[in-house]
């Protein structure tokens, strides 16, 4: 059976990704620029600033991913990209970016729904799990519990009804004065306290 590689591009927040997986399973590149030093100083994302940033790298990302991978883009079955959901001008980079390479490379466009790229993360992480089995998204902008039926069919039980607990970590974070973002640090205070 012949190996399905595809590259995956990420914009959906404050960080451009690019990676190359072989198989759904095997990660042969994971490329990521963070923008956290220059949200810092706002406290948070600046929707707009992500948007810009996204856009001066992403190429740049691209390529550092099938250099990694040690493919060309010829060489990739598939182009994956986060269509939402996520701040609209960051997806905008990426979905544009994205369709640009699949017309120019003749490449078939997957367009990956963000929380179902959450739960597909879990298939990297243990390249034996199979459906079903229950999964919590805790990330920056969504908290979910997810009753995963199948590879494609999806229930969610519950989730946040405003702040995701990312967001809650970051807004408190502020209050006390910790800075952005909120999460590893309380994590880090956490973790002296309590150790």
């Amino acid at each position: 059976m012949k190996d399905i590689v595809i590259l995956g591009i990420e914009s959906s927040c404050d960080e451009t990704s690019v990676a190359v997986v072989k198989n759904g399973r095997e990660v042969l590149s994971n490329i990521i620029n963070s923008q956290i030093k220059i949200h810092e100083e706002y406290g948070g994302v600046v929707p707009e600033i992500a948007s810009r940033c996204h856009t001066e790298v992403i190429n740049q990302i691209m390529k550092q991913a099938l250099k990694e991978a040690n493919l060309s883009l010829e060489e990739v079955d598939a182009i994956a990209v986060t269509q939402g959901p996520g701040l609209v001008g960051a997806l905008l980079v990426g979905v544009s970016y994205a369709k640009g390479l699949s017309f120019a490379v003749k490449k078939p466009l997957i367009a990956v729904n963000h929380i179902a790229g959450h739960v597909s993360a879990n298939y990297l992480t243990h390249p034996d799990l199979e459906p079903p089995f229950l999964c919590l998204i805790i990330s920056g902008g969504h908290t979910h519990l997810v009753n995963v039926k199948t590879y494609n069919d999806y229930e969610i039980l519950g989730k946040t009804r405003d702040d995701a607990i990312g967001e809650a970590f970051d807004k408190v974070a502020r209050v006390v004065g910790l800075g952005y973002p909120g999460g590893p640090k309380i994590d880090q205070m956490a973790k002296k306290r309590y150790a």
